[in-house]
């Protein structure tokens, strides 16, 4: 979103393997201890603002920049469904197929076979409305895409190929496409 936005940053890097999001000066900036989170020296008010969640971080930086999501109501509202789509089924069930199918050492049936299905589940909702539009929420590029794409970034983690789910290929690959999404995927390893 930064990137999209041209919004100038730093990153600061926080090694969760090592517990870096527990430390006293991360957790004033984020209580929950986990990432992203950001500050903004220039909030609203003038003053530095301070926010945690990913959905909210884009939510805050459309509202400062005035972009990617739009502001008749029926939009910004089908915008948010989507949003809130990721962060409520996405980013925590492809994050437990991440953990049942990669991360773990000793891989446990039980929890790759439950989250690896809700995983193609919800890659078939993506399909099913990309099949009618061109992006999440219908025809504009926005926080949906950005908060769904690193996700879907990580398909063979979930074991899943794309070719299977051809309307999230296209949108895949017309994301993956854009300058701005190619240089924010590439801001982890530049750490």
């Amino acid at each position: 979103m930064l990137e999209e936005c041209g919004l100038p940053y730093r990153v600061h890097k926080i090694d969760i393997g090592k517990g870096d999001q527990f430390t006293p000066e991360y957790v004033a900036i984020n209580p929950n201890g986990k990432i992203p989170a950001i500050v903004d020296p220039d909030g609203p008010d003038g003053k530095p603002m301070t926010l945690m969640e990913s959905g909210a971080i884009l939510v805050y930086l459309a509202g400062k920049t005035g972009r990617f999501l739009p502001r008749a109501a029926r939009d910004k509202y089908d915008a948010l469904q989507w949003l809130m789509f990721q962060m409520g089924g996405v980013g925590p069930m492809f994050g437990q197929a991440h953990h049942f199918m990669r991360a773990k050492k000793d891989e446990i049936p039980y929890g790759s076979e439950r989250y690896g299905k809700e995983a193609k589940r919800l890659y078939s909702v993506i399909d099913r409305q990309l099949g009618s539009h061109p992006f999440l929420a219908a025809d504009e590029y926005g926080i949906a895409d950005i908060a769904t794409y690193p996700w879907v970034a990580r398909h063979e983690w979930h074991r899943v190929d794309l070719s299977d789910y051809p309307n999230v290929k296209r949108w895949y690959d017309a994301l993956g496409a854009r300058p701005a999404v190619a240089r924010g995927m590439a801001v982890p390893q530049l750490n």
